[in-house]
């Protein structure tokens, strides 16, 4: 099932699986193809996927702490299920995906957090402010909130933040402009808060594992993300390359084992050539205005090298965040002269990473294990 694909140079077998690499109007076989039937197929199958990844109850925490005055602005820490007394607890640190919008906060991954729980990891699962509903646009279009139309997350019901009011302060906090948004659709992300919130909970985040799981040890820690949050997760990792005058910079590299991005938005501009989540790079940069100009604060691929562990893993069938833009960001890391770990995953979608139930989420697992012990 998992297909390794760290070395990019001269890997002939993992280009043919590229999109674009398989010439239109056949399959394998040589057979013509429809391509309306493979692309209903393919919806189809990322639909039980998430069905089958949100399916699963939400699990509570065992302490929640927060590094902030925002409802937003707290962690939620899981301690290992069967800890080894004789062995430090690593840490996972978990960003949840969602294309920073709004409507999918961190109870979506709880299942994720609580299954790594299971493998003997201690877990904080970081919830950060994300994108509003924004108002109605008489004949705007509309941006899904993930893979298709806006969708309630698992409890049924899509939520503005932890406290329901929503938070609209001032225009910093408004993803997109001009015609970026629909009536009443969630704009991904803000400008700068997902930022800043996302540095301060990891800034914050050793203290506040001494008080909540004095067991784990916040020196062997691992963060991991998806999509979305795999984006994030990366960047996290890319602190000490940003501009000196990016108010997230940091002196040295932060003190991890490693990333394991999962499926993540690791390539703005090819993200948006792709339409990857309606575009929801373009809003999380503040609209088509200011994306270029925030680009080297905020892309993953422009900051390289890391010099942290890094691994990618991909489904080959995602069509949430296609391969291509994995494959990217794999590829500007070998520029660079880093080698980057990108497994990929066959017959695996966007969703089944983060699902318990899933073959694919034991694989992920067992990256993170890799760069932790």
């Amino acid at each position: 099932m998992q297909d390794d694909t760290a070395s990019r140079d001269g890997d002939d077998a993992a280009a043919q699986h590229r999109p674009g690499a398989q010439r239109e109007g056949a399959r394998h076989d040589g057979a013509p193809r429809d391509g309306a039937a493979e692309r209903d197929a393919a919806i189809a199958r990322d639909a039980a996927e998430e069905a089958s990844a949100f399916s699963h109850p939400a699990v509570d925490p065992d302490v929640t702490m927060a590094y902030g005055d925002h409802p937003d602005q707290v962690i939620d820490f899981y301690a290992p299920r069967e800890p080894d007394p004789a062995v430090p607890t690593p840490l996972v640190v978990v960003l949840h995906g969602g294309a920073w919008r709004a409507p999918y906060d961190r109870r979506h991954i709880t299942p994720f957090a609580d299954f790594l729980t299971r493998r003997g990891f201690a877990v904080a699962n970081v919830e950060y402010r994300r994108g509003e509903a924004t108002p109605p646009v008489p004949g705007g279009p509309t941006i899904p909130a993930q893979a298709g139309p806006a969708a309630p997350g698992p409890d049924g019901a899509a939520s503005s933040g932890a406290d329901g009011s929503g938070d609209r302060g001032d225009d910093r906090t408004q993803g997109g402009s001009g015609g970026d948004t629909g009536a009443g659709t969630p704009v991904a992300g803000r400008w700068p808060d997902t930022f800043d919130d996302v540095a301060a909970a990891l800034d914050a985040l050793p203290a506040l594992v001494r008080a909540a799981l004095p067991e784990a040890d916040p020196l062997r820690m691992v963060i991991t993300g998806h999509s979305a949050g795999g984006h994030l997760a990366l960047w996290a990792a890319a602190r000490h390359l940003l501009p000196a005058d990016a108010p997230w910079h940091i002196d040295r590299p932060a003190p991890l084992r490693g990333v394991v991005a999962l499926a993540p938005i690791a390539d703005f501009e090819v993200a948006e050539q792709l339409d990857v989540c309606g575009g929801a790079s373009r809003q999380l940069l503040g609209g088509e205005a200011t994306f270029a100009e925030r680009l080297p604060y905020a892309d993953p691929v422009r900051l390289l090298p890391t010099g942290i562990a890094t691994t990618l893993v991909q489904g080959r069938s995602d069509i949430v965040v296609p391969q291509a833009v994995a494959e990217s960001y794999a590829d500007a890391a070998a520029k660079a002269g880093e080698v980057v770990g990108l497994t990929l995953l066959e017959d695996v979608g966007h969703f089944p990473l983060i699902d318990p139930a899933a073959d694919a989420c034991a694989v992920v697992a067992e990256e993170i294990a890799q760069l932790v012990w």
